[in-house]
């Protein structure tokens, strides 16, 4: 076993998982399998590095402690680099990370990669105009429950029940958006689109009873977007979402917020930066 690389550490103090004993552990832990941290940002009250910062420090791999939104703000600043990123579950939901190692802890991640054990891989990714997608992206009304869960980060008891109210008003009342590729014409309040290696995953979410959606908007209150009544309408490398009134509508990439144009194509790309994997499968 050689030397464990120097890293560059990116962490955010508003993610999940990034409390000050959490970070101070995960630093225990690099130092104790002979990392060397070599630089240090903390986003988003440092500038994120560049690839030439990168190389001008000697540094070959850099390591995310944050959540989804902020490993995406990393990977697209990095697009192109030579070097290696690792992702570490430094979020709520840490949708990339269990892609990229299943269910080990990150613990064992770093073992891994310190004994020079990891894959190298660029994982099929959602391109589309408003940016790219590493973990998932959402589209549609439904996306008005974004307010809701950063009202509920926040603490704001009554502010969660207004923004509540006003999406269950907006998910009900506002045009869905439909999949050309899936065949049919049919609105929905919510298209979950996952990427995986092979294609993109769409799962669309619908609200056809009161009872079915107050159950899908429980999910995505407690951010488990798969737990709510849905149909898989396929896997394709490229699809056309469309709202049915011709309108721009909402979406997420990443857990941030966008709008996207009333016809907005998806299509799978390869990522633009090398990524370390430790899990068998995509």
């Amino acid at each position: 076993m050689g030397a464990a690389p120097d890293i560059w550490l990116i962490c955010n103090p508003a993610s999940g998982s990034n409390d000050a004993a959490g970070l101070a552990a995960l630093e225990d832990r690099c130092g104790d399998l002979g990392f060397r941290i070599a630089g240090k940002t903390v986003f988003p009250e440092e500038d994120l590095p560049d690839g030439a910062a990168l190389d001008a420090a000697g540094v070959g791999l850099v390591a995310i402690f944050t959540g989804d939104g902020t490993i995406n703000a990393v990977i697209g600043r990095l697009d192109g680099w030579g070097g290696q990123v690792l992702i570490l579950p430094g979020g709520t939901m840490n949708l990339l990370y269990h892609r990229l190692h299943g269910d080990r802890p990150f613990e064992e991640v770093l073992r891994l990669v310190a004994a020079g054990e990891a894959d190298v891989r660029r994982p099929g990714v959602i391109g589309c105009n408003r940016g790219v997608a590493l973990a998932g992206l959402l589209a549609g009304p439904g996306t008005s429950w974004f307010d809701v869960r950063e009202t509920m980060r926040d603490g704001d008891v009554l502010g969660v029940v207004e923004s509540a109210a006003q999406a269950i008003g907006e998910t009900l009342a506002e045009p869905g958006i439909a999949c050309r590729e899936a065949g049919s014409t049919e609105g929905y309040p919510l298209i979950m689109l996952t990427p995986h290696d092979e294609g993109i995953e769409v799962a669309a979410y619908h609200a056809e009873t009161t009872a079915e959606f107050l159950s899908q908007g429980w999910a995505l209150l407690r951010r488990s977007f798969r737990e709510g009544p849905h149909d898989v309408l396929g896997t394709f490398d490229r699809l056309i979402l469309a709202s049915t009134d011709g309108a721009p509508f909402g979406i997420m990439i990443d857990g941030e917020k966008r709008e996207a144009e009333a016809v907005e194509e998806f299509r799978l790309v390869a990522c633009g930066v090398d990524l370390l994997a430790t899990a068998t499968d995509d």
